[in-house]
């Protein structure tokens, strides 16, 4: 008896094999320029069937990444590339949600958002981020959440544990929140100064209780490098490092993906 893989796989080859020979016009068993176009025209369109034009030089770029060997042909070996790398994310995509930073330090904690600059109140994203997680079924869902652990460079009550470089423009015993200096290194490095917050398994560091968590979600933590700061979820400020978050989305075939929160 077949297992239930190799039949998802049959199906699969089956659509691919079915797209192939009905945008093979001539029956040649190759696709020309003129038959990928039709292809890019069923694939760029609204949903009320508005076409969306693409430029020949464009699609001559796609084609010649599809032609593999350069004849000026997409040939049936080609053309399960272009559908399994590109056919197939634009028909059958696959999304994620990120919900970024939404955790007690930020919102009502040591870095209130609303003591910065742009006076925003964090509470008012959780309203609109649990009604997406309400009414969207989103194939995957991650939460990012700073995670320092307790000497962390960033944090103003550590910046005498690390010599400055003598080119800082302020020093240690001067330095105040929010200051920029520059630590010794190797290589020397520039880092703003925050209020200690989101430390490790402390409240301000927990997703806010009002916050929907969802079932099967997945949590990525950054900043956890004692010596680095991190404010992107995918690496940290010297690309030193990467989070899990980049290899987890190509793990799950992500093609899109929606972000929101602090």
């Amino acid at each position: 008896m077949d297992s239930p893989h190799k039949s998802v796989e049959d199906h699969q080859f089956s659509t691919m094999d079915a797209c192939f020979t009905a945008f093979d016009k001539d029956g040649d068993d190759r696709l020309s320029l003129s038959e990928f176009t039709l292809i890019c025209r069923a694939l760029f369109r609204n949903d009320k069937g508005h076409i969306y034009v693409v430029p020949l030089d464009w699609l001559e770029h796609m084609f010649a990444v599809f032609d593999k060997n350069d004849d000026g042909f997409i040939d049936r070996d080609e053309f399960q590339f272009c559908w399994n790398n590109w056919i197939k994310t634009i028909v059958r995509p696959t999304n994620a949600f990120l919900i970024v930073d939404v955790q007690n330090d930020f919102i009502s904690g040591s870095l209130n958002i609303s003591n910065c600059s742009a006076q925003q109140n964090g509470i008012e994203v959780l309203a609109p981020v649990n009604k997406l997680l309400d009414s969207v079924d989103f194939d995957t869902v991650f939460y990012s959440l700073d995670w320092h652990p307790s000497d962390h460079v960033s944090f103003i009550d550590n910046v005498k544990k690390r010599p400055l470089h003598p080119s800082s423009p302020v020093d240690a015993d001067n330095a105040q929140v929010y200051d920029t200096v520059i630590f010794s290194g190797p290589p020397p490095m520039k880092q703003r100064l925050w209020p200690r917050h989101c430390v490790q398994d402390s409240w301000g560091a927990e997703l806010h209780k009002d916050l929907k968590i969802v079932e099967n979600s997945i949590k990525v933590y950054k900043g956890t490098n004692p010596d680095v700061d991190s404010y992107s979820v995918f690496w940290d400020n010297k690309k030193l490092s990467d989070t899990t978050l980049c290899s987890q989305l190509k793990t799950k075939g992500i093609t899109d993906i929606y972000v929101c929160g602090l």
